[in-house]
């Protein structure tokens, strides 16, 4: 049942996991059930990772509750992705002003890389916002790997594919523990700076974490020396545990 108009929505980040359905914390499951409205980003083709992910507590909603796709162009050009976060921010805008909550579910974690902070920064100036933690793919991948990610005095940092070779390299030399996400594009580069750094054999590769289609690669060289897909990082464990 929808609840009575306030003056004012509020918007949700909400953290939906890497992609198993059943790692959707109680709190998101609850939230995307009962509030009336749910943003998303989607593809030109309109498939939604998010709303696969979330399929089960979309499945209950109530028959009115409202749908906001938020057309996400995968470029290399940001002015189209910040062109599609205004038009989407000023969507989800008219139901907050009519006193409507709105959910923007979030793969992973929506303040951890993830595509709530560009609709926040659009809006929590005007509207209260709120964020609802998800599973990253970081914590996912350590536990796909069953190795953790830091222990005791190790240092652990997390890099993007899209940092320069010169900030992955340092990366890789000065700590224990490295994920690297967002590798898809940047993979031949990432490979070739595992390579020069001595950390290739310390490096294990996943695609997709928690979906059908997981790929957890163990031995990287094995890796066609070309881009991946876009939901992919590399976990580069610290010697002392490679092989355990």
């Amino acid at each position: 049942m929808m609840k009575a108009r306030r003056e004012r929505g509020v918007f949700y980040g909400v953290g939906i996991g890497p992609g198993d359905p059943d790692l959707l914390t109680i709190k998101a499951y609850r939230l995307i059930q009962q509030v009336p409205v749910i943003a998303y980003l989607t593809s030109s083709s309109n498939h939604s990772h998010a709303k696969k992910i979330a399929c089960d507590a979309l499945a209950s909603r109530n028959d009115a509750a409202i749908d906001i796709a938020i057309v996400m162009p995968m470029l290399e050009d940001r002015s189209l992705a910040n062109q599609a976060y205004d038009e989407g921010a000023e969507a989800i805008a008219g139901y907050l002003k009519q006193g409507l909550d709105v959910v923007f579910l979030c793969e992973g974690d929506p303040l951890f890389f993830g595509s709530f902070s560009y609709l926040l920064q659009r809006l929590c100036d005007d509207y209260k916002c709120e964020a609802v933690p998800g599973i990253s793919s970081v914590m996912a991948a350590s536990s796909a790997l069953l190795q953790p990610l830091t222990l005791l005095k190790e240092s652990f940092v997390v890099v993007s594919g899209r940092h320069s070779d010169e900030e992955i390299c340092n990366a890789l030399v000065n700590h224990s523990s490295i994920v690297i996400m967002k590798a898809g594009q940047a993979r031949p580069r990432i490979l070739a700076q595992l390579s020069e750094t001595g950390r290739i054999d310390h490096a294990r590769y996943l695609e997709y974490i928690g979906r059908d289609n997981q790929k957890l690669v163990e031995d990287v060289t094995t890796l066609a020396n070309e881009p991946g897909p876009y939901f992919s990082l590399f976990v580069v464990l610290p010697e002392s545990r490679v092989g355990a």
